[in-house]
């Protein structure tokens, strides 16, 4: 079913009210609602999050439209209130974490494979093995820390094994910067693909900013802190692969439209049907902020929306296991690193590349990723039900 941006308006602006009980709903269940549901939750509210963070940065440069921004972000925030409190009061930071990862990997994933652009395609890919290692490295983390196995919030959707390892995603930062599309001929679909997972990168980067701080263990905040640099990293990536010219107003529009884009993934394919009401509900509201800014955007710039926005919604986001996709990519690019905006084989990396530099610095006294997941080897139920299995074998002498 195609949506046609031009023709949907949905609810007006003004017509978007919130009381305190609308924003917080009853949250998803850990356990028993479909990992794909917690996907959509934690990356929409990713989506949200960088909506505000664009519009008051837009706000902070603008004198004429500080009172159209402000108007918007309000419902914006809102929103992304009532869609991360979504999440249940029993599932852990941790355990969070590794919800944060599966989105990486998964909504990564099918943004690659649906990306016409072969350079940013390729840039996705790169990452992608990046956030497949730092779930390994968390499931690892989640196993010894708190006894839990990962795949009670993966539900066998996404493998845990090791991708590029983490200790050597450390660059310097010249060599996270890539090179942008060029606004005037990039596909919209590139262009919303690429606020999405910057997007969904951001708002992992500042979770682990927040919640590595509340743990005990040494290591759990040192794996925290290392996994969080890598995730700037990525911002770094992902925002640099934006065309730096756009206008604010194409910027925004933009965003408007990556809303719509997700909300509109998220409602076609949700399974729960008390979820699936609230995303056809956002879904009208972001049509309506959609409508909104594609005026303003004529009145401001004097140019035709449709110079930017598609007329009808692309591919939208494909939210199933890509496991064969990402096992493929696994297999053939695990050993490629950056040099600068170029990915090379790690044995073409020139021996000047800052980023030897760099990574000796920051691994100087070891990696944190590295020691929570010395000899872990994911098995079902936790290293427990392993370590009980030899003790009972060799308890009744079985060898």
């Amino acid at each position: 079913m195609a949506l046609d941006l031009m023709k949907e308006r949905g609810i007006p602006l003004d017509k978007q009210q919130f009381s305190w009980a609308d924003l917080v709903r009853t949250p998803i269940s850990k356990l028993n609602d479909d990992a794909f549901t917690r996907i959509r939750v934690i990356l929409m509210n990713g989506v949200e999050n960088e909506s505000w963070i664009f519009q008051h940065q837009f706000a902070r440069m603008n004198r004429d439209l500080r009172r159209e921004l402000a108007m918007v972000r309000r419902v914006e925030q809102h929103q992304q209130t009532l869609v991360n409190w979504l999440l249940p009061a029993d599932q852990s930071a941790l355990e969070t974490t590794i919800g944060y990862e599966q989105v990486a990997v998964e909504v990564t994933a099918t943004v690659a494979q649906h990306e016409p652009d072969p350079y940013m395609r390729q840039v996705y890919e790169f990452g992608l093995l990046e956030d497949f290692d730092h779930l390994y490295r968390y499931a690892a983390l989640l196993d010894r820390l708190e006894g839990k196995d990962p795949n009670s919030i993966l539900q066998s959707y996404t493998d845990v094994v090791p991708g590029r390892p983490t200790v050597e995603q450390h660059r310097h930062p010249f060599d996270d910067l890539r090179t942008p599309y060029d606004r005037k001929k990039a596909d919209p679909l590139t262009k919303i693909h690429a606020t999405t997972i910057l997007a969904a990168e951001q708002q992992t980067r500042n979770f682990y900013a927040t919640v590595g701080n509340v743990y005990a263990d040494p290591v759990a905040r040192q794996v925290y802190a290392e996994i969080s640099s890598i995730e700037e990293q990525h911002v770094t990536q992902y925002e640099s692969i934006i065309d730096p010219d756009e206008t604010w107003m194409e910027k925004w529009l933009i965003h408007e439209a990556t809303e719509v884009f997700c909300y509109f993934s998220c409602y076609q394919q949700e399974s729960n049907p008390r979820i699936k009401q609230v995303w056809e509900m956002l879904l009208n509201y972001e049509l309506g902020h959609l409508h909104f800014v594609m005026e303003l955007f004529q009145k401001v710039e004097k140019r035709d929306p449709a110079e930017i926005l598609p007329r009808t919604l692309p591919t939208p986001l494909d939210f199933t296991s890509h496991r064969d996709y990402v096992r493929t990519v696994l297999e053939n690019q695990v050993d490629l690193r950056a040099d600068g905006p170029n990915f090379v084989p790690k044995d073409r990396m020139p021996s000047t590349s800052p980023t030897f530099a760099y990574n000796r610095m920051v691994n100087a006294s070891g990696s944190p990723t590295e020691i929570v997941s010395a000899g872990y080897h994911w098995i079902p139920g936790t290293e427990l039900i392993k370590r009980a299995q030899m003790l009972r074998a060799h308890e009744v002498g079985v060898h």
